[in-house]
């Protein structure tokens, strides 16, 4: 039998997939859904969940304990929320107050997490762990459709682009077109910075969409992610294809999203390393 698993769950399908796939599998497992970030469909599937405000960090780890969870897995996007909307509780207050500058950045605040998570005694584990190598963009081309060397080039920049973000521990993401950086990602998130990019288009062939790994990327919660509505997105903002992380981001619904991006003529490409292939 495997260690009963607790699902810490964000936004978006993953949380709800996790829960699926451990009740095929017959594992053990409950699911903490973030109140306000949680997915409906979660909330009203019937699976063993108790739902917390984000803020109540000793309400959550009591019921982690309570519930017998051994292995903790963190899915889901979870929109950065000031302190005076987390309203922490004293064991959050704590936390913020031992981690200090470290609470600035994404993955410097997720570091900070997992370890307190761990010395709670619980050991945490990737998405991938859960759900399977499949849901891991590949290397290459996944598509019908492969960039030209305009695109590979727009790539290219993306990448260097995109690692300077994540060293900063900024963002993940960025579009670049025919050389020009017309956004960045940031707080926004991917779909608020695909919208702000189909009125900076500029004439001639469209841009990409670049989204990697940082460099010092904790493995085990936040991934770039891309799914059918990036492909959507990324088309209505008049975008040429996706570069991704291989073996670095999630490909949520890998089958329909390939589906959708071969619809609509975009390239969906894992690039490795720190440059596009």
């Amino acid at each position: 039998m495997r260690p009963k698993l607790g699902i810490i769950a964000g936004g978006g399908d993953l949380p709800l997939k996790a829960a699926e796939a451990c009740q095929r599998q017959g594992r053990p497992y409950f699911v903490l859904a973030l109140d306000g970030f949680a997915d409906p469909a979660l909330l009203t599937s019937g699976h063993p969940l108790a739902v917390v405000r984000m803020g109540a960090a000793g309400k959550g780890f009591g019921i982690l304990h309570q519930q017998g969870v051994q292995e903790v897995v963190m899915i889901g996007p979870v929109r950065r929320p000031s302190l005076a909307d987390l309203r922490p509780d004293w064991k959050a207050t704590k936390f913020f107050a031992r981690v200090g500058l470290r609470a600035l950045g994404d993955d410097g605040l997720l570091r900070s997490v997992i370890r307190e998570l761990e010395s709670e005694g619980f050991t945490v584990v990737g998405v991938e762990q859960v759900l399977g190598e499949e849901i891991l963009a590949s290397a290459g081309v996944m598509g019908c459709h492969a960039p030209d060397q305009q695109a590979l080039v727009d790539v290219a920049r993306g990448v260097e682009v995109a690692l300077g973000l994540g060293v900063l521990d900024v963002g993940q993401g960025c579009v670049v077109q025919q050389g020009l950086v017309l956004a960045v990602e940031a707080i926004e998130g991917t779909d608020a910075m695909l919208a702000r990019c189909a009125g900076l288009r500029r004439d001639g062939p469209g841009g990409v969409l670049v989204k990697v790994r940082k460099p010092q990327q904790e493995a085990r919660a936040d991934l770039p992610t891309i799914g059918v509505n990036t492909i959507t997105a990324a088309h209505a903002a008049g975008l040429r294809g996706i570069a991704v992380s291989a073996g670095g981001a999630l490909l949520v619904n890998r089958t329909q999203t390939i589906a959708r991006a071969d619809a609509l003529g975009l390239f969906v490409l894992g690039v490795t390393g720190e440059t596009a292939p």
